[in-house]
C-alpha cells in the first residue's frame, strides 16, 4: 500500500473512533480492552497521535516519552481526541516526503514519513474497532489488503524487537494464513520461534506445528488480541501460547 493510502485511512478511522466514542459515552466500557473505559481508550490514543505527530512536525532523531492527556472527559475529552488527530493526519500530509525522523520498528519502511503514516493508519484501526465494541453494534469493515499489511507490520515488525514476549524453550514453527486475501490464493507467514525475538518470513513450510487461519480482516483483529482465532489447527498449545504472550 501506498503513503498516501495509508492517510487516507487514518483519516477516516480516527473520524470512525471519534463518532463510535462520543456514541458509547467516556464512561462506557470497551470489552476488547477490558481494563479500559471509553476515556482510557481517548486519552491514550490522542496521546499517541500527539506524540507521533510531533517526530515528524519537529524532525526528532531520538525518541521521547508519551506525554499526559489532559483530565478531561464527556464532550471535551471527544474534541480534545478530534483535535490530536487531526493535528495528526494535518501534520502527515504536509510534511516533505524526505523528513528525517525516529522510528521504532526493525522492519523497514521506504521513509520515516511512510513509517509513521502507515503506523498511525493501524494503531487508530484496531482502537477504532475498541470505540465500536463500546458503543454496540456492526463493526466497520477492514479493508482485506490493509489487514495483510497489518499482519505483516505485527509479524516482521513489532514481534521481531527484543521486547516481544512470544518465546519457546525450544524451536518451534507456527503459520498464519489470511484466506483469499492474496489475489485468488491465500497470504502465508512462517513464524521460527525460539528463546530469542521470533523470525517471520512471508511464505508456506511444512514444518509448521500449528496453522493460525481465517478471513484476513478476522484474523488481523485476532492477532491483536481482539477476537478470538478464526481457525486454529494443529498444536493447540501453541496457539495459546500466542494468545498469552503477544500482547503488545
Amino acid at each position: 500500500m501506498k503513503t498516501a493510502e495509508f492517510l487516507e485511512t487514518l483519516d477516516r478511522e480516527g473520524a470512525l473512533l471519534a463518532a463510535a466514542a462520543d456514541a458509547a459515552g467516556t464512561g462506557a466500557r470497551v470489552p476488547t480492552c477490558p481494563d479500559w473505559r471509553v476515556r482510557d481508550l481517548l486519552r491514550h490514543t490522542g496521546a499517541v497521535h500527539r506524540w507521533a505527530a510531533g517526530f515528524v512536525a519537529e524532525g526528532l532523531t531520538a525518541p521521547r516519552p508519551l506525554g499526559d492527556p489532559p483530565e478531561l472527559d464527556g464532550p471535551e475529552l471527544v474534541s480534545w481526541y478530534r483535535d490530536s488527530h487531526r493535528r495528526l493526519v494535518d501534520t502527515l500530509a504536509a510534511a516533505p516526503a524526505d523528513v528525517e525522523c525516529w522510528t521504532f520498528l526493525p522492519a523497514p519502511s521506504p521513509s520515516p514519513l511512510a513509517f509513521w503514516t502507515r503506523r498511525q493508519a493501524h494503531e487508530t484501526t484496531v482502537h477504532r474497532y475498541d470505540a465500536e465494541s463500546a458503543r454496540g453494534g456492526a463493526a466497520s469493515a477492514i479493508d482485506p489488503d490493509f489487514a495483510v499489511d497489518g499482519i505483516d507490520e505485527l509479524l516482521l515488525g513489532f514481534h521481531a524487537r527484543p521486547k516481544s514476549r512470544v518465546r519457546t524453550e525450544r524451536p518451534r514453527v507456527l503459520r498464519v494464513r489470511a484466506l483469499g486475501a492474496d489475489g485468488d490464493g491465500d497470504a502465508v507467514w512462517t513464524v521460527r520461534l525460539s528463546d530469542e525475538p521470533l523470525v517471520a518470513t512471508r511464505g508456506t513450510s511444512d514444518e509448521a506445528e500449528v496453522e493460525l487461519a481465517g478471513p484476513a480482516d478476522r484474523l488481523y483483529l485476532a492477532l491483536w488480541n481482539r477476537e478470538p482465532l478464526p481457525r486454529v489447527t494443529g498444536d493447540p498449545a501453541l496457539a495459546d501460547l500466542w494468545r498469552e504472550t503477544s500482547g503488545v
